[in-house]
């Protein structure tokens, strides 16, 4: 038997349950077209802020309208997808500089076929399987066929740079986090200017972060699974990240589990990889056009701005 309560609504049932709880709709046509095309699943999670805190049932705080969690969707929407700009520029970062040091290093296109250089932990097997498995069918990259074709007798899996092109974000980090060689991982971690063990919860985080902006989940409001490491050395070149943040009166939250720390260690690696990128510029831009959101929900503090790190930041994207 099926006991789940909760049976399925059509659209104008949608808009007249979110009336009944309080929510203002001035152009119902409008919040239908909307509801249509996004779902009343999606926006309920931008109706939480809206909800009076001090009821068990859903009743929304007077005067919200539906403009107002629509606002706060769109918003959401842009910041993904700037997130997302930036994320590309320091994944592509690591596949190149894992394909540089590995190749030289080990002297051997096809270094990373060899599981000693890699934690014990660590599933070789899955690596070498994930890459067939990307290295076949209909859905082979162009360069993949043309190697297969060139190269006949050359070893099945591809040369690292073809291989580090094939794998995911997800995979290259954890391909990255399983290094065994300490010349190796300072080579790489140089690169980006900070420790090794540092980088490699960063890049786990950053994987999780871009697949929730490409799978257009919520980031607004949400908590990481796993915070960030905060370094215990030079954590003065990072702005100030509470962990212990009140949002109101009602909710305290940790802010090294929020995606303001994710700002701050994108921009901090953007320093290195792409010096010239007005990505903080653009940030700060969103943020005034939605000058409404809660960023506090984010982890930010209310003087955000005023942080030594972001003045500097901002300070040279001004320059530029």
């Amino acid at each position: 038997m099926n006991s789940y309560p909760k049976p399925p609504l059509s659209l104008d049932e949608q808009l007249a349950l979110l009336a009944e709880r309080g929510l203002l709709i001035t152009d119902e046509a409008s919040a239908r077209h909307y509801l249509a095309n996004i779902s009343y699943f999606r926006l309920s999670a931008y109706t939480r802020p809206f909800y009076r805190p001090d009821q068990d049932e859903h009743r929304f705080i007077d005067g919200t309208h539906f403009e107002q969690v629509l606002e706060l969707y769109v918003f959401d929407r842009e910041l993904r997808l700037l997130l997302l700009d930036a994320i590309e520029r320091l994944e592509v970062a690591l596949r190149a500089r894992l394909t540089e040091v590995l190749a030289t290093h080990y002297k051997d296109p096809f270094c990373y076929l060899d599981q000693t250089l890699f934690d014990s932990r660590y599933d070789h097997g899955w690596l070498l399987a994930e890459l067939r498995k990307k290295a076949q069918g209909h859905k082979m990259e162009h360069f993949m066929a043309h190697y297969r074709q060139r190269y006949p007798d050359a070893p099945q899996e591809p040369p690292i740079w073809m291989a580090m092109e094939l794998l995911t974000f997800a995979q290259i980090s954890c391909l990255f986090a399983n290094l065994l060689s300490p010349e190796v991982q300072k080579d790489i971690s140089g690169h980006f200017g900070w420790p090794y063990t540092v980088l490699k919860s960063w890049f786990r985080s950053l994987s999780d972060l871009r697949n929730w902006c490409a799978h257009h989940s919520r980031v607004w409001n949400r908590e990481l699974g796993t915070a960030p490491l905060w370094p215990r050395k030079s954590a003065e070149r990072l702005a100030a990240v509470s962990e212990g943040l009140q949002v109101n009166a009602e909710q305290q939250l940790n802010g090294r589990k929020r995606l303001y720390f994710l700002l701050v260690i994108i921009e901090s690696l953007l320093a290195r990889v792409s010096p010239d990128s007005a990505w903080s510029s653009r940030l700060l831009a969103l943020f005034a056009k939605y000058p409404h959101i809660s960023l506090a929900h984010m982890g930010m503090p209310v003087n955000w701005q005023q942080d030594p790190f972001w003045q500097q930041v901002l300070q040279q994207g001004e320059q530029r």
